[in-house]
């Protein structure tokens, strides 16, 4: 039963995606392929939208696999079950905040979390270029509009950094990112 797939894999997307959306994506890739419901090609194209749209991406995509995958109620079960353990984990927490957080051993998990995290980030990133520029693993097609895109962008965010002294807004790159796209891939 589609409804009851949906409800276990985003309760295990929202379970154990720690470090935020970012560090969610290679679990949402694992349960969306997994499942079958998504391409990784397709996957790809709508972390992109869910990132240049309002709201949380893991929201967004839970709501669009939804949606595609079983129509309204689809979608409804699919985000709920996303934002349901981390809805359950603030009220616990909002509840033993002042003693939990002071805590040296919950002090000490969460220090041992961020490199997880940040290398989880790092990896999620890196996969996406190389898949986007590279292509598929085992396959030797160079997407030089994609790898012209990335250098572009880099090359934007050093210049901006050097010449203002501070990080170039993601929605100027997502404008920036979509201009060039247009223009590389055609209107």
């Amino acid at each position: 039963m589609i409804y009851l797939d949906l409800l276990l894999g985003f309760l295990k997307v929202g379970c154990f995606a720690f470090g935020g959306a970012y560090g969610a994506i290679p679990l949402i890739r694992d349960v969306v392929l997994s499942y079958g419901w998504l391409s990784d090609e397709t996957l790809t194209y709508m972390i992109a939208v869910s990132e240049s749209t309002p709201g949380p991406i893991m929201v967004n995509l839970a709501t669009y696999i939804g949606s595609s995958q079983a129509g309204f109620w689809g979608a409804v079960i699919a985000t709920l079950a996303v934002v349901l353990p981390s809805f359950l984990i603030i009220l616990l927490v909002t509840a033993l905040l002042t003693t939990v957080l002071k805590n040296k051993y919950v002090q000490a998990i969460l220090r041992g979390l961020k490199p997880c995290v940040i290398g989880i980030v790092l990896a999620t990133g890196l996969y996406m270029v190389f898949s986007n520029c590279f292509g598929k693993v085992g396959a030797s097609a160079l997407q030089w509009e994609a790898l012209l895109i990335t250098i572009l962008l880099l090359l934007a965010m050093l210049i901006y950094k050097r010449t203002k002294k501070q990080k170039l807004s993601p929605i100027l790159l997502i404008i920036l990112s979509a201009v060039l796209g247009a223009m590389i891939y055609g209107l």
